[in-house]
């Protein structure tokens, strides 16, 4: 089974550590073997040069050439409508409910703890 994911320029890709880890990015140019150049126009990241290790590769991939500028890869982002695919991906589903309940407070916690415990005595209950 061959590779599908590439580091290619437009392909959009998640930072997975440092100060802009949990970002969406698109890489932009590719410099060598360890590093390309990314830019992240929603995200707030700035147009810099980052490793490959520190960058998970996603199934999107935006339309852009070689160096393409901030104007037109801000431009192929919102055509491409990035977040809008990736919140409907389950990667950004999963970062999402992180997200929502590290963030949550105290009475939402204990709002999710009994509606968990409804849901646990309904199944005992069936399976009784």
């Amino acid at each position: 089974m061959g590779f599908t994911r590439f580091v290619q320029n437009g392909r959009v890709c998640l930072v997975n550590y440092g100060p802009d880890a949990g970002k969406l990015v698109t890489i932009v140019d590719v410099v060598d073997q360890n590093r390309c150049v990314v830019y992240g126009p929603t995200s707030g990241v700035a147009r810099q040069m980052i490793g490959y290790k520190r960058l998970s590769l996603t199934d999107l991939k935006i339309a852009i050439g070689r160096g393409a500028r901030k104007g037109s890869v801000e431009k192929a982002w919102t055509e491409f409508d990035v977040e809008g695919k990736w919140a409907a991906t389950g990667w950004g589903k999963k970062q999402a409910a992180r997200k929502a309940k590290a963030s949550s407070n105290d009475f939402e916690r204990f709002k999710t703890m009994v509606a968990k415990k409804k849901i646990n005595e309904a199944a005992r209950k069936a399976t009784a």
